[in-house]
């Protein structure tokens, strides 16, 4: 008889221990891949929306976004403040979908790229609204599995107000981890140290595998010249 496959769990106390020092450690090497992150794959002037992970804004993208706006594309924050879950994108989120009508119709359907919390929400409104997306590109999203497959579950259910065994919430959560209608990659670490990389991709979607902690991850060279090889539709 085989063993049934045990549920994922949480990042070792190591790797959350680890995340702070990797993440000053990635802003520290930041200067060695300049002259990659110069010859990354010219844009093509798409709309693209970057959603910040939980507790974070705009800011925390800020070089992700003057990254892309470089290579060419017209690549902006989501324009809500901090991320709080449905507190700050409404119930469905209804409200960050208001805005994406309009740049949608503005410039077309829109590539969502998510980190982490972010990634989730993307992954909700492609589902709700699937002809205003083009793409959906996640970074340490924990869409595929249990929220408690985290070290952060706690902080989410007490930002955000809502808990992870509440049935619309597990409901909501299942259909978020259905396949996508349009082309979606996931970005992911099994080192990373909040959210166990498992869960953060699936045989669905294009996965990239990175070494990364959780912080910093929207940062790191690696990760902006993988979103810039996948937007120009380059084999990794």
């Amino acid at each position: 008889m085989t063993k049934a496959a045990l549920p994922p769990s949480a990042p070792s106390k190591l790797l959350w221990a680890a995340e702070l020092p990797r993440a000053v450690w990635t802003v520290a090497s930041w200067p060695r891949h300049r002259k990659a992150l110069a010859a990354a794959p010219r844009g093509d002037g798409r709309p693209v929306m970057l959603l910040p992970g939980l507790l974070n804004s705009d800011r925390s993208n800020f070089v992700m976004r003057r990254f892309l706006q470089r290579l060419g594309y017209n690549a902006q924050g989501w324009g809500l403040g901090r991320n709080l879950g449905a507190r700050t994108v409404g119930a469905d989120a209804a409200i960050l979908i208001a805005r994406l009508e309009g740049l949608a119709a503005a410039s077309g359907p829109v590539t969502l790229i998510g980190i982490s919390l972010g990634g989730i929400i993307a992954r909700l409104v492609a589902h709700g609204r699937p002809e205003l997306v083009s793409e959906v590109i996640t970074v340490s999203s924990p869409f595929a599995g249990p929220g408690t497959a985290t070290n952060v579950w706690r902080i989410f259910q007490l930002t955000t107000g809502e808990r992870f065994d509440d049935p619309a919430v597990m409901a909501r959560n299942a259909s978020i981890a259905k396949p996508l209608p349009m082309p979606t990659t996931a970005i992911w670490s099994r080192s990373d140290g909040l959210v166990a990389g498992t869960i953060c991709r699936d045989e669905n979607c294009r996965s990239i595998e990175i070494r990364s902690s959780h912080l910093g991850v929207q940062v790191r060279p690696d990760v902006l010249l993988a979103i810039s090889r996948v937007l120009a539709n380059e084999e990794d």
